[in-house]
């Protein structure tokens, strides 16, 4: 609460140091629009707003759950198999200099300009980090413990779900936070470079039209949308991993 608290200072501050920007320098609307012009856009626009947010939302939530668990399985499968782990490491490192942003217009072309391409774009930004911290939490389980285990015959799935697995959990608690902040962007990104609907394509129309207050508007929604999705992650989390308040 202390956090949330905090934020909503910081963003009454910002608020206030932006109306006295636009009134000192009379900035004009197409330029800069007021807080209170943005605030009018909210209401008017509402509909249209909303109908674009339930495309970028649902296009964040199925990029985190596919990203998430290919990561959590690429994972599993580099702490299982020390040969495809050295092969698929220098992949993973590769991969990581190829620009993501960069191949977005491939994406739109293989995916086409439905929410596919949009999906495929979350996905791609939190795989690495999501699989590299899952792939640390698993592999970094107190040997003492591994070591126990194989005294008492246990097996490797019985290691792995008992012991590795529940080990990796505050590190998987991070990968998933991770997730959770890169994915806004991912679907963003994507609607910027071909879409026919969400967020980002409603701020790249009113862009072009000078309608400052209405891609404020939708900045604040989305906004909005991550702050809420972190923050809800983040005290689930907490719940889930009490040992682990911390993190």
């Amino acid at each position: 609460m202390k956090q949330v608290g905090k934020i909503l200072l910081i963003t009454v501050a910002l608020i206030a140091l932006w109306q006295l920007v636009v009134t000192v320098f009379s900035l004009p609307r197409y330029i800069v629009a007021s807080p209170w012009d943005v605030a009018q856009t909210l209401v008017k626009q509402w509909p249209l707003l909303y109908k674009n947010a339930k495309v970028t939302l649902l296009e964040i939530l199925l990029g985190l759950v596919f990203g998430f668990s290919l990561g959590l399985c690429s994972a599993l499968i580099l702490m299982l198999s020390r040969r495809l782990s050295a092969v698929m490491m220098p992949l993973f490192v590769l991969s990581q200099a190829v620009p993501v942003f960069a191949i977005a217009p491939l994406l739109v072309l293989w995916f086409g300009y439905g929410m596919g391409s949009k999906v495929m774009m979350a996905v791609l930004i939190i795989y690495f980090p999501v699989t590299a911290s899952c792939y640390d939490g698993l592999r970094n389980t107190p040997t003492q413990w591994i070591d126990l285990a194989h005294t008492l015959h246990a097996s490797r799935w019985a290691i792995l779900t008992r012991i590795r697995l529940p080990a990796a959990l505050p590190s998987l608690a991070s990968g998933l936070r991770i997730a959770v902040t890169c994915a806004p962007i991912g679907a963003i990104v994507g609607e910027w470079v071909g879409s026919a609907e969400g967020l980002g394509y409603l701020m790249l129309q009113a862009n072009a039209r000078m309608q400052s207050a209405l891609v404020f508007a939708a900045l604040l929604i989305l906004v909005l949308m991550s702050l809420t999705l972190y923050f809800t992650t983040d005290t689930l989390l907490k719940k889930w991993i009490p040992w682990q308040k911390h993190l």
